[in-house]
């Protein structure tokens, strides 16, 4: 039987070499509370600790990495995929004020080669200890004939947890909190496609060198998301309560993203003038004759995270999140009223929430 679905084209040996290759990354993001080990059919996580809650919510997010994967694949690197997916998914249970706890992947490819495998597990194993999430299971599917021999996806899902009346939210936002930015790696994982279809459009390939880019064009793309839960948990254990909602710059872009976290009846003006998108994005632009402009709904051009936060601390809180290592500035302000003009994204994926337009020229 098993010659059989070699011959139809599953390699169950390859796959059990993937395992052993990628066990020591995945044991590694194993803590007390991982019950079991590695390699049992569902992952084990002992939530005794929750007692100590007095009303403990569940978070839970799920993503993928999106069409950055065929790039990872062009350049036969796979390193950096990982973290892409944990960023995706964990940052996205920070948002609402939780640490993570743990997090399962799913890698389907047309072929099981064990170390390009062990090499995307690795990755997401390494993002996961970043950002203090046990990786305590996953799967790795073979589906010949309906993925080529090169091609994979990757997806996952995390869980986290928050007290009750720790939870971020629009909720929270007041009239006069200050809006603070994160600046992002790069691209991160969204607005791939439209990358894509800008390098097709001038014929240029993953590998070819720019001197505009800095670099090959591929391994420029596959810059890494930037974790940025690690030091968001930090800053909220350190300053309770003074971060009101965050809100994590994906698909969608900018203002669509700040404004699923703020409450119906406020708007922000966030002013271009206070961050200078990196050259990528602006490459990227002038390569698609497109502005800047053109691509806020698409990229993140510069900003991975935003924070809404009390306007006593503002200056506190961007000078924690720079001693983590992320650039970080006030980018706006929360006014409740009629907003000052037009054009303003009202809220997003089918959340009824404030109002946010871009105002100004970006910085040079």
């Amino acid at each position: 039987m098993s010659n059989q679905y070699a011959e139809a084209g599953v390699d169950t040996a390859a796959g059990d070499l993937a395992v052993e290759l990628m066990k020591a990354a995945v044991s590694r993001t194993h803590g007390p509370s991982v019950v079991g080990g590695f390699g049992g059919f569902a992952g084990l996580f002992d939530v005794s600790f929750l007692h100590d809650y007095s009303r403990p919510l569940l978070a839970t997010s799920t993503d993928g990495v999106g069409t950055k994967v065929a790039i990872a694949q062009a350049l036969d690197k796979h390193d950096t995929i990982g973290q892409d997916l944990v960023g995706m998914v964990v940052d996205d249970i920070v948002v609402v004020g939780a640490r993570p706890l743990f997090m399962t992947d799913y890698i389907a490819c047309g072929k099981v080669v064990p170390a390009r495998i062990a090499a995307i597990v690795e990755g997401i194993a390494t993002a996961c200890a970043a950002t203090g999430t046990a990786l305590v299971g996953g799967e790795t599917a073979e589906h010949p004939g309906l993925l080529g021999g090169d091609d994979y996806d990757v997806a996952g899902a995390a869980v986290g947890v928050v007290e009750a009346e720790l939870a971020l939210g629009p909720e929270r936002v007041l009239h006069g909190d200050v809006v603070v930015a994160m600046g992002s790696s790069g691209i991160h994982s969204n607005g791939y496609s439209l990358v894509r279809h800008i390098l097709a459009k001038r014929s240029l390939g993953y590998t070819d060198t720019s001197a505009e880019l800095g670099g090959v064009i591929g391994e420029v793309l596959l810059e890494p998301t930037r974790l940025y839960t690690g030091p968001l948990v930090r800053v909220l254990d350190e300053m309770p309560g003074v971060i009101h909602a965050l809100s994590h710059v994906t698909g969608g872009g900018i203002a669509a993203n700040l404004a699923r976290v703020l409450p119906l009846g406020s708007w922000v003006d966030v002013d271009r003038a206070t961050w200078s998108p990196q050259p990528v994005f602006r490459v990227l632009a002038e390569w698609g004759d497109m502005a800047l402009t053109d691509a806020e709904g698409t990229w993140n051009l510069g900003i991975g995270m935003f924070a809404v936060v009390d306007a006593a601390a503002a200056s506190s809180v961007v000078r924690a999140i720079e001693a983590e290592g992320i650039p970080a500035w006030v980018a706006g302000r929360v006014t409740f009223g009629k907003p000052a003009g037009e054009d303003y994204e009202q809220g997003a994926k089918g959340v009824n929430g404030g109002a946010v337009r871009l105002v100004g020229s970006f910085a040079s």
